[in-house]
């Protein structure tokens, strides 16, 4: 059927910020869905408040509207543009959730809105575990004995009756989120009130676990004419319990028989026909491995987190064929490289997706895998064969380790791992590789994690090449085997005691240098050039290499906090804009969920490792003119060092100028030589010096290790004895690891991003933070244009920029924070010699691209001839504000409370002509729950009483109930302010976690003490009841009076006549 032309506009429905469950993947799919409609000549319509991903640039949509993703701001938008049509399975599940509500609350209908590809009542089928049960039960595919609970009792009751191991499994939310095993009565109620209070239509399923079975996965596709295919199928390495974003995925499937392949085939294209999807589905089944049993466990009617890794794995756009489909178009209409999208991928490579998960940063989390995700983000590898996949992905994951060899477990015996493998964890797979080099047997290990054999005698090829290697140094043929299994040059350096350089220099003698394969989705039975490239050590090589001039761009790799999808943008927009200017652009990255890793992004993909050794060998084979290496985060630049040892030229900024910023003393000498203030400090290689330095500075200090993102292991500490704790167990402190020690200043934090060629600068815009000095900038809320320093204070930061800029030898972006304190004194905390988290954010806010600016500046085109001549322009006369998203619910054990260090994992954007509406619009948006009534518990450090008192009766005024500790409560009620007193948990009683499990408060304000350095438990675990009960936790009270301005402004009260 040809494409629909009775529609003309269509709005797409964004994911909204980055959170755990919920990440970049749905921007990709989002953005790929935008270009397909607008390619197929609509009007799009889109609507994200995510500022950080390419998706809401303009040149996505025809209109984007950054708003909060709600129904009351949904409904506004659909009245005043009345679009004929929303594409509904983009989204995540926020975009099919907002779908659904607007058609139940009658908004489309009364607005002749349709809602495209999967109808609603499919939707609710696949979602609605009782419905889906039914359909699957009249189709004769087998699904697991449960039932549904809406409360407590009616939970133990189903669960006595299924019998325990249980799992539980709240409908309508993401990333498994609320769910888990339960073993026993007591384990069942703490998870089921905690299910049922995240779940928005408070049902949870309960159901009979089969913790040990296999995880499959199938991506489907089917059109309106019926026409059903398989795009690729997937196999979770780890069993049945653990989610699969959490869980090392492999595609395709290593361990099916034909049979079993076919039957589950059969069973998910079976499914999406009764559902009548139309569009892109995922389907997930567990296989008892060891019989013919299966059980389908969910259906995602929509794209899905795992679509993104389909897509990247196949090299068949999923997002952009359902757009296609929900237009009307079948899939033999649409084309795909050079052939129908009809056509079954074939793939004739392995495929390897491991998670990266935040606990290298939060150490406290638990990091025991379960069946709520944890992982931030991912890294994807391809490779020949199972073992050459799995260790490119190891390499690619940026966790310090090249190799499946982990130091935390090179002294552990036998049973001590034995026992640690037995759950499963984000490190288990280290430690099996290291039961097999102690010579464990494989039987063992099976039967300890329910892992495949396959996969474990796998691990025990690379441990036994790992013996060759050591037993035969300098040996071509065993050196060959090891490159052909996926060893970096690195790890058979350390066997071999010599150097990485050493290693491939004899590669290259011998000529054992990889070849590159293209993914053609087709498995070469079509002939097809799609410029998607892999490495591996064959003979026959598939990248043609052109006579265009080149440029490589290094990407940022998988996302994690401190480095998410914003590097992306920077990365996409360089390549449109290198390809513009006539050269050949070609991308370097390994995350599956981004847009730079669609190949029709740039004009040539290398999906690597961003290690040196696999950066060089593309160069070696490309020879582009140069390599850019500040769009891609710490990541990139953190090869730059290295690959300009081995003789590779830096566009932009080069290394001296790099080490001018990121090396302690070299920096210190230059702010002297500028006589630029920065705060007191020191960098210190031992412990004693640490403590000598702080008696020197004077306490409270900064310490933090030295070159660190997102503020890794920073923390504020006011006593010697919290420092030589710091100094002893979170980080390693020696000659190569030096600590810095800073005089901690209070004041307000100010940031530029900014841009310089050599002769001028340019700040396109100056972002004032609310939160004072102490909060890690990626987890303060950000406005611009500022809105409280003077034009002295502003004038100061760009003389200091423009001056930093050009001595440090900028080429291209840079980023600066400040602290501006109370006598108006600048002082510098930091210069970041690349792009940076806030490029997105500012340049959506100014108006100004900065990414395509840098970049024509890294390739020679100056400031001035781009006709940029003055170093800060015009302010816009709206608020732009972002306020960060966290992912606290996600991971137990970690203490939420605000510091230096990063703990945020998305962000979104509020813009109002009135600061304060913007400010609602972006916690609205970030997922705070703004009340304007209810209760307020306060609970605040001694330091902080003083401050906190007006700001409670502001809340008091307003009309709230205040309940707090015994020595707040004293305060209030000396200045005329009623308070419910709560005995705190050190003196035995549990009033306070009882009041915030009552459902009644609002907000908890809880900070914690900087100058006296006296920390209670007490304050853990008020934060840790306060996540678990999905309240609104504010841990700084510069937050609590931008909270208070906001509800002050959109609040209307009430009044006697």
């Amino acid at each position: 059927m040809p494409k629909r032309t009775d529609i003309k506009k269509v709005l797409v429905i964004g994911s909204g910020p980055i959170v755990i469950g919920q990440a970049a993947e749905f921007d990709y799919a989002g953005t790929q869905a935008c270009l397909a409609l607008k390619e197929e000549g609509y009007e799009v319509l889109l609507c994200n408040s995510n500022p950080a991903t390419i998706m809401t640039d303009t040149s996505i949509a025809d209109k984007v509207y950054m708003e909060p993703l709600t129904l009351e701001y949904l409904t506004k938008i659909i009245y005043h543009e009345h679009p004929d049509a929303i594409l509904p399975g983009i989204g995540g599940q926020t975009g099919l959730n907002l779908a659904i509500q607007l058609e139940k609350r009658g908004v489309l209908a009364d607005c002749g809105v349709e809602l495209l590809g999967t109808s609603s009542k499919s939707i609710e089928q696949a979602e609605d575990r009782e419905l889906f049960k039914k359909l699957c039960q009249g189709l004769g595919e087998p699904v697991l004995p449960s039932d549904i609970a809406t409360n407590l009792e009616d939970g133990l009751a189903i669960a006595q009756r299924i019998g325990y191991p249980v799992v539980l499994r709240p409908a309508f939310t993401l990333g498994g989120t609320g769910g888990g095993f339960a073993d026993n009565a007591s384990e069942f109620r703490t998870l089921m009130k905690n299910a049922l209070a995240l779940s928005p239509v408070r049902q949870v399923l309960v159901e009979k676990s089969i913790k040990g079975y296999k995880e499959i996965e199938y991506e489907v596709m089917r059109d309106s004419n019926d026409t059903a295919i398989t795009i690729c199928n997937m196999e979770n390495l780890d069993p049945v319990g653990i989610h699969t974003g959490d869980s090392i995925v492999v595609c395709p499937s290593q361990t099916l028989t034909n049979k079993e392949y076919q039957m589950l085939r059969d069973s998910a294209l079976k499914i999406i026909r009764a559902l009548k999807i139309e569009g892109g589905c995922n389907v997930q089944f567990a296989l008892d491995p060891h019989s013919f049993q299966y059980y389908l466990i969910e259906v995602n009617p929509r794209v899905s987190r795992s679509s993104a890794l389909a897509s990247k794995a196949s090299g068949y756009s999923i997002a952009r064929v359902s757009a296609k489909i929900g237009i009307g178009m079948t899939l033999d209409e649409i084309k795909l490289a050079n052939t129908p999208a009809a056509f079954e991928p074939a793939l004739d490579y392995v495929v390897t997706k491991m998670p990266r998960f935040p606990f290298d940063k939060f150490t406290d989390a638990d990091n025991t895998l379960g069946t709520q995700m944890k992982a931030t983000g991912e890294a994807m590898s391809i490779g020949r064969n199972f073992e050459e996949s799995f260790l490119k992905a190891v390499r690619s994951l940026e966790v310090g380790l090249y190799h499946v060899q982990h130091p935390k477990f090179n002294s552990m015996g036998e049973e001590e791992l034995l026992k640690y493998i037995e759950a499963g964890t984000d490190d288990r797979i280290y430690a099996i590789a290291q039961l097999l080099r102690l010579g464990c047997s494989v039987e063992k290990i099976i039967k300890a994690t329910s892992i495949d054999k396959f996969f474990i005698s796998k691990l025990k090829k690379i441990v036994a090449v790992e013996g060759y290697l050591k037993n035969n140094v300098l040996d071509i043929e065993v050196l060959r085997l090891a490159k052909e299994t996926g060893f970096c040059d690195r790890t058979i350096g350390e066997l071999w005691k010599m150097s990485e350089q050493k290693v491939f220099d004899l590669r290259k003698q011998n000529g054992i240098m990889p070849v590159y394969k293209m993914i053609d989705s087709c498995a070469s039975e079509f002939d097809s050039y799609i410029p998607y490239f892999y490495s591996t050590y064959e003979v026959e090589n598939e990248s043609i290499v052109s006579d265009k001039q080149k440029v490589v761009v290094l990407g940022s790799g998988p996302i994690r906090i401190g480095q998410g999808v914003e590097f992306d943008y920077s990365t996409v927009h360089a390549v449109k804009t290198i390809k513009e200017a006539g050269y050949e652009a070609i991308i370097i990255n390994n995350n599956p969920e981004t847009v730079s890793t669609d190949y029709t992004c740039s004009d040539k993909l290398y999906f690597e490792p961003l290690c040196t050794e696999d950066v060089l060998n593309i160069i070696n084979l490309e020879k582009p003119l140069g390599v850019i290496a500040t769009l891609g985060g710490q990541t990139a630049i953190n090869l730059a060092a290295s690959l300009k040892a081995r003789g590779v030229k830096l566009i932009g900024t080069d290394c001296d100028a790099i080490e001018r910023a990121e090396n302690r003393e070299a920096f210190e000498a230059l702010l002297n030589e500028l006589e630029i203030p920065r705060p007191l400090g020191k960098a210190v290689t031992s412990i004693e010096e640490g403590i000598e330095a702080a008696a020197e500075i004077g306490y409270p200090v900064l310490v933090r290790p030295s070159f660190v993102l997102g503020g890794r292991a920073m923390q504020i500490v006011a006593k010697e004895k919290q420092l030589r704790q710091y100094l002893q167990t979170a980080v390693e402190i020696d000659e190569d690891k030096p600590v810095l020690v800073d005089k901690y200043i209070r004041g307000k934090e100010v940031e530029v991003d900014a841009i310089c060629d050599g002769k001028q600068v340019f700040v396109p815009g100056i972002m004032e933070l609310v939160e004072r000095t102490g909060i890690h900038s990626g987890d303060s809320i950000s406005v611009y244009p500022s809105f409280s320093i003077s034009e002295k204070v502003k004038q100061t930061i760009l003389d200091y920029t423009k001056r930093l800029g050009l001595s440090i030898g900028i080429v291209g972006l840079f980023n600066i924070q400040f602290i501006v304190d109370g006598n108006e004194d600048v002082y510098i905390i930091e210069v970041n010699p690349r792009s940076s988290r806030t490029v997105p954010f500012l340049s959506k806010a100014t108006g100004y691209s900065l990414a395509d600016i840098a970049t024509l500046v890294m390739l020679g085109k100056s400031l001035a001839e781009q006709g940029f001549t003055e170093i800060y322009p015009p302010e816009k006369e709206r608020y732009y504000v972002k306020a960060p998203a966290f992912s606290f619910s996600k991971l137990q054990g970690m203490d939420a409370y605000l510091s230096p260090e990063m703990k945020s994992t998305g962000e979104a954007i509020g813009y109002d002509k009135k600061l304060h509406r913007a400010m609602y619009k972006a916690l609205l948006a970030s997922g705070i729950k703004l009340h304007s009534y209810g209760t307020v518990i306060a609970t605040v450090a001694d330091e902080d009483k003083e401050e906190a008192l007006p700001l409670l009766k502001r809340f008091y005024d307003l009309g709230f109930n205040i309940a707090a500790t015994i020595g707040t409560a004293r305060l209030l009620a000396e200045h005329g302010i009623k308070s419910k007193v709560l005995r705190k948990l050190s003196e035995g009683s549990e009033e306070i976690l009882e009041e915030i499990r009552s459902g009644q408060v609002s907000y908890v304000i809880n900070t914690r003490a900087i100058f006296s350095g006296v920390h209670y438990d007490d304050g853990v675990a008020i934060r840790k009841c306060t996540i678990q009960n999905n309240i609104t936790m504010l841990t700084s009270l510069d937050t609590v009076r931008a909270l208070l301005d906001v509800l002050e402004e959109v609040n209307i009260g009430v009044s006697v006549i």
